[in-house]
């Protein structure tokens, strides 16, 4: 007996994503004061993470960091053991032919390892999607942090730690840094619970390792934008031109200069247009 099989449409055939997730996060200066709330770039931090993937390039990052220069030593390798140890019959025991075979102690090692490269082929839209799979996980989590610079006068580790409990940060801290912040990087240096990293050197393994992912304007990947609930950042007032104030009932009042200025420039206007300058007009009065 045989069954037919009915194969689903072309449409069905592939399992549909979910759309990604935007989600927002503060946006503040070390001193712990929030500047306003950005969105994220959902296509980064508002993917489902992928463990699959996130396991292979995990596995394939850290057999690569594997230095494969273990070495040991084969029979033809091992010095000595070039004479017969004995003869081959009459002693009741087994024929030897070197005292360097893999079975007798100081003898050569059979199916040893040899220096090799550990290296995995990883194709790159598996990395990149390992790294969005991971700071989707940490976002998720309310674990990455944003603030607009590291504004440290000086190297001081004393700096550093102030900032990171003014943002209340507590175990493995990842910083991403760009090429410019030298001082917090030496900042950060002696503090053993935080990683910093630049933000090209980005990976899903040092992001998965940490409690906190943290960057800068400069250093946050994707396109951020305003959150719509969030209030607008203060800007500086500019100071407004002076113009006319009509109150209700009365006539508007009048800035005696600036009349003065639109008559001049209207009478500039006019001896551009006709040619004429003001000594022509004195001599054409009298």
């Amino acid at each position: 007996m045989t069954t037919a099989t009915v194969s689903a449409p072309a449409g069905q055939r592939r399992r549909t994503r979910p759309e990604p997730e935007h989600r927002t996060v503060e946006r503040r200066r070390i001193d712990g004061t929030v500047i306003d709330v950005v969105t994220l770039d959902p296509h980064i931090f508002g993917v489902v993470p992928n463990t699959a993937v996130l396991h292979q390039v995990i596995t394939a990052q850290l057999a690569a960091a594997r230095a494969g220069t273990q070495s040991t030593r084969t029979r033809a390798e091992v010095a000595g053991g070039g004479a017969k140890p004995f003869k081959q019959k009459g002693t009741g025991r087994a024929r030897q032919g070197s005292i360097r075979s893999p079975q007798w102690s100081g003898g050569g090692i059979a199916l040893g390892p040899k220096p090799r490269s550990y290296r995995q082929r990883t194709p790159k839209k598996m990395i990149r999607l390992a790294l969005y799979s991971a700071l989707s996980d940490r976002a998720a989590e309310g674990k990455v942090v944003v603030v607009d610079e590291w504004s440290f006068p000086a190297p001081r580790t004393k700096d550093a730690v102030a900032a990171l409990a003014a943002l209340e940060l507590d175990g493995r801290v990842l910083v991403v840094l760009g090429p410019d912040d030298g001082i917090p990087d030496r900042s950060f240096a002696n503090l053993s619970e935080v990683q910093t990293l630049q933000g090209t050197e980005l990976n899903a393994y040092d992001i998965l390792r940490s409690d906190w992912v943290v960057f800068t304007d400069a250093t946050l990947p994707g396109e951020t934008t305003p959150a719509p609930d969030a209030p607008a950042p203060a800007r500086k007032a500019r100071k407004a031109p002076a113009r006319a104030t009509a109150v209700a009932g009365t006539e508007p009042a009048v800035d005696a200069e600036a009349e003065a200025e639109a008559d001049a420039d209207a009478d500039a206007d006019a001896d551009a247009v006709t040619g004429e300058t003001p000594a022509d007009s004195e001599q054409g009065e009298s």
